[in-house]
């Protein structure tokens, strides 16, 4: 897949746990924005503020209205998938922050003992195992969706081990 450099404000906008929550939640399903404060356990006037940011720079976008319980008009949203197609992104020190914070939310979610966890050491050329890695990444990635599938999330993390 080819990849950009995300410009100023797609990095900003990434610079969020928050954010980052919000594009997982829309990945598969759209969410009115009362849904995302919902799940995310947040005023919906804080959520609304990071829904903007998101639509304002492509990671969301809206889909058609619909009528919610009494009959008012809601717009959902969905992920666009841009995130996975920037380059660059955890590179900042503030992206990098939120992606970790983002992680610990959702793991915060779900508790511990629903994770597979694993650790290894390996001696190998760093930017081999990060070329194999990604490139599994991008074959899941562009896998089809099954919606009768249930919702996997991975968190990879590389880093010097000694």
């Amino acid at each position: 897949m080819q990849r950009r450099r995300a410009t100023p404000e797609e990095a900003a906008a990434l610079a969020s746990a928050v954010r980052l929550r919000i594009i997982r939640l829309t990945y598969r399903d759209a969410l009115t924005n009362k849904e995302i404060a919902e799940r995310l356990d947040k005023d919906p006037a804080t959520t609304l503020h990071h829904v903007r940011k998101l639509v304002a720079t492509g990671f969301l976008e809206a889909q058609p209205a619909r009528s919610g319980n009494r009959g008012a008009k809601e717009i959902p949203y969905l992920s666009t998938g841009l995130s996975w197609r920037l380059d660059d992104v955890g590179l900042s020190s503030g992206t990098a922050e939120a992606i970790l914070q983002a992680y610990l939310g959702e793991v915060a979610d779900v508790g511990p003992t629903a994770l597979e966890q694993t650790r290894l050491i390996v001696k190998i050329d760093p930017a081999e195992l990060k070329r194999r890695l990604y490139s599994l990444m991008e074959e899941l990635a562009a896998h089809p969706v099954d919606p009768e599938a249930p919702g996997t999330a991975i968190y990879l993390a590389v880093y010097p081990g000694g």
